[in-house]
């Protein structure tokens, strides 16, 4: 199965580059970049279909900038990368066991024990 989103349009196979949606209220269609989720109630479409979208008479087509390029990871990102991989790399310090208990219990209130030393 592949994870790239497909085309809405009948026997479109183009991978998706946009999502339409619309504003009935507005009697707006806006047209902008792929939105990070599948929406039931938006429509993926290859560039071809996007280019060549048409809205209903008295309609207006509002079209957002669609970034055709993805950018690269910056220097941040790539020193919180390296940051993380130190962090996951150093080694574990053991904990020392908890003190064996000397006493017996004589009391109990809720999680809270009272010990005796005698």
């Amino acid at each position: 199965m592949s994870l790239a989103r497909r085309c809405s349009r009948t026997a479109c196979a183009r991978a998706a580059v946009a999502t339409l949606t619309y504003v009935y209220a507005d009697q707006t269609a806006v047209l902008g970049p792929l939105a990070t989720y599948a929406e039931p109630h938006a429509y993926d479409l290859c560039d071809f279909h996007s280019e060549r979208l048409s809205a209903p008479r008295g309609w207006e087509v509002l079209r957002l900038a669609l970034d055709q390029t993805l950018p690269g990871p910056t220097e941040d990102d790539l020193l919180a990368l390296a940051d993380a991989v130190r962090e996951a790399a150093r080694p574990v310090t053991p904990v020392a066991p908890p003190a064996r208990e000397t006493g017996r219990e004589v009391a109990r209130r809720g999680h809270l024990r009272v010990l005796t030393s005698d």
